[in-house]
């Protein structure tokens, strides 16, 4: 069974994470580090994917500041979507297979990763005591939310680099303040509702809960072992 190295980072600045997945994405690739799997959380945070709108931002700059608010534009998959405390983001980098100028990675494999992130999350949901699915034509897990609407409980939005390493990932909102959703339009979904494990479960999970939950979750999908390094990461 492969091992994946996991590690529990705790509050970290999204440019500060960022710059890690770079260095892991790296090491990974030449060899000299085993794959990763980064779990965290972020201070208060807007950001924008290669297909971001900028008219998604709602809130102006001057309420960005009173709420303490970064916005990063990166390179993975999606618009934009929000980061913050109370929400468990989740970056794998792992080996999915090298590509080169003349190659880009199948269509199918980036496709499957993707499906295998959602079968990650949706069986964590269930762990956590809720049942989530996928919404037809969508990326991300959802629940039933009012009068049996489909409410999105977690994000997802990816990169693989030129040397077959994935970057970024998935965001599952466990807790979070849900009104920082109101400054943008999620994902470029405007009618779509967010919600959170908190809204739904009459005994809200802890980050601890749904950091074993997801654990346990993405070992049996991805069919890997997780190696905790309690030692942290030096950024």
């Amino acid at each position: 069974m492969k091992v994946v190295r996991l590690y529990r980072l705790g509050l970290v600045e999204y440019e500060r994470a960022w710059r890690l997945q770079e260095r892991l994405a790296a090491a990974i690739a030449s060899g000299e580090h085993p794959p990763a799997l980064l779990l965290l959380e972020h201070p208060h945070t807007y950001t924008f994917g290669r297909q971001g709108h900028e008219e998604n931002l709602l809130w102006d700059e001057a309420e960005r500041r009173r709420r303490g608010i970064c916005v990063h534009w990166v390179d993975r998959g999606g618009d934009v979507t929000y980061h913050g405390p109370g929400q468990l983001v989740g970056y794998p980098l792992l080996p999915l297979g090298r590509v080169d100028a003349r190659q880009r990675l199948p269509a199918a494999d980036y496709v499957g990763y993707l499906r295998r992130l959602e079968e990650t999350l949706i069986q964590a949901v269930d762990i956590l005591g809720l049942s989530a699915f996928r919404v037809a034509g969508k990326t991300g897990v959802w629940v039933r939310g009012d009068a049996g609407r489909p409410a999105k409980i977690a994000a997802i939005g990816v990169k693989v680099d030129a040397r077959g390493i994935s970057r970024h990932g998935f965001a599952l909102n466990v807790n979070p303040d849900m009104t920082y959703w109101q400054g943008i339009i999620g994902c470029g979904l405007r009618d779509d509702p967010v919600t959170s494990l908190a809204a739904h479960c009459p005994s809200p999970p802890t980050m601890a809960q749904a950091l074993a939950a997801v654990e346990q979750a993405f070992a049996r999908v991805f069919n890997v072992r997780l190696d905790h390094d309690h030692r942290g990461f030096d950024f």
